[in-house]
């Protein structure tokens, strides 16, 4: 075979009697959990004049703008002059004879190596999901727990708190507890979940896209992107970034007009509106004898103020931590005089004050004097901030992420015509071409091998250690949602196989949700939550956590949409139909049986095993039992493949020796012999 190469569109001169091997494998059974394979080979060219351009005199490090050998460069490998594999070449360096340049070392890396260097060690929180931002505030919460995610609403906020215990008394009354029981009226009935106890989460398709247009990449919409497949089109991350309450990260702090000030008819030219304080009598500077506002609390979080008539910015202070603050125009702090007056306050969180109260006082030569006191008795500042959904994203790398998504759902990927497919691994194997390949089999060379060298296999996610997953797992002796799987054969459990436990496991957190029952009456509630603590119930980071919201009318429960200064509830509403978190995207099984776990668990809602789609059962089951059967092998033999199969043959499709056919594990082809070594499943 003629082998060509080209680096970045240019000819590379090769060595003639220079051996180039590639490999291929996608889904390999002696590492089942690695993904993103590619093939690649190291092998040399000459330093020719032609390579010497491509590569810039990379031996002379003296040239200004040479070859960047830190960088993969787009390559392509032609047989025949026939296209066979694309990829990158990464220069690994040049050996010199008698100080002259003599071989360049280069390595060759498949397509899909490309996808790992544009993620490189970028975060989640470098994806640009500006779109999704959004306030973080009773109002928008409420808004983001009661809508039902939809093709046009990818941000929700499900029912999980991160410190809060919620249950349900519809006896019980005692104030600011987590009782989902609503209560009329205020005192010991403001209880319920609280609104900052809350945090948002996003569509995963949704970051999916986001990684596309951050990295320039293409998926395909076999399986990403899908909004037909339901257990991944309504998979949700929660937006987690940090243990405990929600902190702003937006870089903008909070700014309050003050209102509510308590309104009186006209004094004397002055009106008290809601937000401002209306001067309009012209009296002069010299007849006040007070013109002050006073800010009155209890607590010393740092504040700034700023006093603006007509819109125009009077006076201004930072930093503020004094519990009685005054500032009086007659004292010089501003200018006394017409005009609307306006309050700003700003701060990083909510401020509760006892009251924030202007007080005028004057005794003008023509007019009745004037002494009025505008309160705005107790008063709480703006607790809504802007909420970056990059910031508040889980500290995790892209890669990290979808090499989770992967393993999860036991997806495969390649790429086509620049797109990269990512395909559940049974799907990759079905409808693909037979090659019988008898006739070019070196009869002479092959050898049978134990296709597993495992006993055992275990999936399980990273992250069981929030409260309730804790709690199971010390009752059952047995992570929430793993499964170890040994070979089955009818009915009979072989405890006896040789080889070594091999490990799956996804890199995200799973939770156990609870489904709450009336403490006073013992009956089920339709309300399903989850509790973001460790085993001691203090606020627990954890793993990033993938969940299915699904929308339930809960009949009424109380949500509490303001807290003061000590976050103890001042004020509560009924709310009905939320987001509930779940483990399967739907309630009933008939309409999906499918639940995010590995094994086949009793579903928290139901209290049932009616859910008998898993992860395991629907995306590993086939293939992991497949390979343990017991009349698995691993074969290996040498062939001489035609360029037809050559240039066409994927790693989904089949090879047929003697009548008997097979999946491909690996490919290895020495490009410059024709000599393919094959590692063969047979495909039972």
């Amino acid at each position: 075979m003629i082998i060509q190469l080209y680096i970045q569109d240019q000819r590379v001169e090769l060595f003639k009697d220079e051996s180039v091997t590639i490999t291929d494998s996608i889904q390999n059974v002696k590492d089942i959990d690695k993904v993103f394979t590619a093939f690649s080979q190291s092998f040399s060219i000459p330093a020719s004049k032609t390579n010497n351009k491509i590569f810039k005199h990379y031996y002379n490090f003296d040239i200004v703008g040479g070859f960047d050998a830190r960088k993969k460069v787009a390559a392509t490998i032609e047989l025949n002059n026939l296209p066979f594999r694309t990829g990158k070449i990464k220069l690994e360096g040049v050996d010199l004879k008698n100080n002259k340049p003599h071989t360049y070392r280069i390595t060759f890396f498949g397509d899909i190596v490309d996808l790992k260097d544009k993620l490189g060690e970028n975060k989640l929180s470098n994806l640009n999901l500006s779109a999704y931002n959004l306030d973080y505030d009773p109002t928008t919460i409420k808004s983001k727990l009661t809508t039902e995610e939809s093709s046009s609403n990818h941000i929700i906020c499900p029912l999980i708190t991160h410190t809060q215990r919620l249950f349900f008394d519809s006896v019980a009354h005692t104030n600011d507890d987590g009782n989902l029981h609503y209560h009329t009226g205020s005192g010991n009935n403001l209880h319920g979940v609280k609104y900052n106890e809350l945090k948002y989460a996003i569509r995963v398709n949704k970051i999916i896209e986001a990684i596309e247009d951050t990295f320039d990449l293409e998926f395909s919409s076999d399986f990403f992107k899908n909004t037909s497949i339901e257990e991944f089109d309504h998979l949700f991350l929660w937006l987690h970034r940090k243990s405990g309450k929600v902190e702003n990260l937006s870089g903008t702090r909070i700014t309050t007009q003050i209102d509510g000030w308590t309104y009186d008819a006209t004094n004397g030219g002055i009106t008290m509106e809601t937000d401002a304080l209306d001067v309009y009598a012209g009296y002069p500077s010299s007849d006040y004898t007070q013109f002050e506002l006073d800010l009155n609390r209890t607590n010393t979080t740092p504040y700034d103020i700023e006093i603006q008539r007509d819109g125009v910015t009077v006076f201004t202070d930072t930093n503020i931590i004094a519990t009685n603050y005054e500032v009086n125009a007659i004292f010089g702090d501003f200018t006394a005089g017409d005009g609307y007056y306006e309050v700003f306050i700003t701060a990083d969180i909510a401020i509760t004050f006892a009251s924030i109260v202007w007080r005028v006082e004057a005794s003008p030569a023509t007019e009745p004097p004037i002494n009025v006191d505008f309160s705005t008795g107790t008063y709480i500042t703006s607790a809504s901030f802007p909420f970056i959904v990059a910031q508040q994203m889980p500290d995790m790398k892209v890669l990290d992420f979808l090499t989770g998504l992967f393993k999860t759902f036991n997806l495969t990927a390649y790429v086509e015509n620049d797109i990269i497919v990512v395909k559940p691994l049974n799907e990759f194997y079905t409808g693909t071409d037979t090659y019988d390949i008898t006739e070019f089999v070196d009869v002479e060379s092959s050898k049978v091998d134990v296709a597993l060298p495992y006993k055992d296999i275990q999936f399980k996610f990273k992250d069981t250690k929030s409260f309730l997953a804790n709690k199971f797992g010390e009752i059952s002796n047995r992570e929430w949602g793993s499964i170890r799987y040994t070979q089955t054969e009818d009915g009979n459990n072989e405890t006896d196989l040789a080889g070594a436990l091999y490990k799956v496991e996804v890199p995200f957190g799973h939770m156990l949700y609870e489904r709450l029952t009336d403490l006073d009456t013992g009956s089920i509630k339709n309300i399903q939550w989850g509790y973001s603590v460790d085993k001691s119930q203090n606020a627990y980071l954890g793993s990033p956590l993938l969940f299915y919201p699904v929308y339930v009318n809960t009949f009424g429960i109380s949500y509490v949409n303001s807290v003061n200064a000590n976050n103890v509830a001042t004020g509560h509403e009924q709310i009905f139909s939320i987001n509930q978190p779940s483990n399967s995207p739907q309630r009933n099984p008939a309409l999906n049986a499918m639940q995010l776990n590995f094994n086949r668990e009793t579903n928290e809602w139901t209290s049932t095993t009616e859910f008998n789609e898993t992860l395991y059962s629907e995306y590993y089951s086939e293939y992991i039992k497949s390979v343990f059967n017991p009349k698995q092998r691993l074969t290996k033999v040498k062939a001489y493949l035609p360029m037809r199969i050559l240039l066409n043959y994927s790693l989904g499709d089949r090879f047929v020796i003697a009548g008997n056919q097979y999946k491909i594990n690996s490919v290895s082809t020495n490009l410059l012999t024709g000599e393919s070594n094959l590692e063969l499943i047979n495909d039972l």
